[in-house]
């Protein structure tokens, strides 16, 4: 019963310090960092005050809280805060640019298939998977039934669509008919 009057208590003590702090906190931090940041940085500095509520100097078991005993002390939590998402976001940075330095230049000649990506993505989900276990990975239709859980012959009515349908696609956005020329395919004979 004891120990559950204490954590009442801690908690009463905790609230009655959020009602004096949160908003001058949230304005300091909003003056210092970048505001998509603030609620991170603050909800870091609830979680310091509530790990060290007792070290909070001028917080003691009266509810009335003295706003110019507590936040000076809790001014240094937030800027202790402040400063480690500032470190982490520079350790980021650095990451980013070293990762970019050391990623391989493109290969020369490379084609951007960009284009291939925005049409396969016009695709539903089941029928992009089987194009792209035939395309990408070389399946036979057989396999890619076993795969997909679809039957052989489904997956070969799928990808006879999709093909054509990504033919049809990618001829309108690069000007051409797609399909066969006009002298080609099956003769009148």
């Amino acid at each position: 019963m004891l120990r559950q009057e204490l954590a009442r208590a801690r908690e009463a003590r905790y609230e009655a310090l959020m009602r004096v702090v949160m908003e001058p906190l949230h304005r300091y931090l909003l003056r210092r960092a970048d505001a998509g940041a603030v609620d991170d940085i603050l909800a870091e500095t609830m979680l310091v005050l509530w790990r060290r509520l007792e070290d909070v100097p001028g917080l003691g078991a009266d509810p009335k809280i003295d706003p110019d005993d507590v936040l000076p002390w809790c001014y240094g939590v937030a800027r202790g805060c402040l400063t480690n998402a500032h470190r982490a976001e520079r350790r980021r940075l650095r990451l980013v640019e070293r990762l970019t330095r050391t990623a391989p230049p493109p290969v020369p000649g490379e084609a951007d298939h960009a284009e291939l990506h925005a049409t396969l993505g016009t695709l539903g989900a089941l029928d992009r998977e089987v194009v792209l276990l035939w395309a990408w990975e070389g399946l036979p239709p057989r396999a890619i039934a076993e795969a997909t859980g679809l039957t052989p012959n489904a997956v070969s009515i799928r990808l006879h669509r999709t093909k054509k349908k990504l033919a049809s696609l990618l001829g309108r956005k690069n000007g051409a008919h797609a399909g066969h020329g006009t002298g080609e395919g099956r003769s009148n004979r």
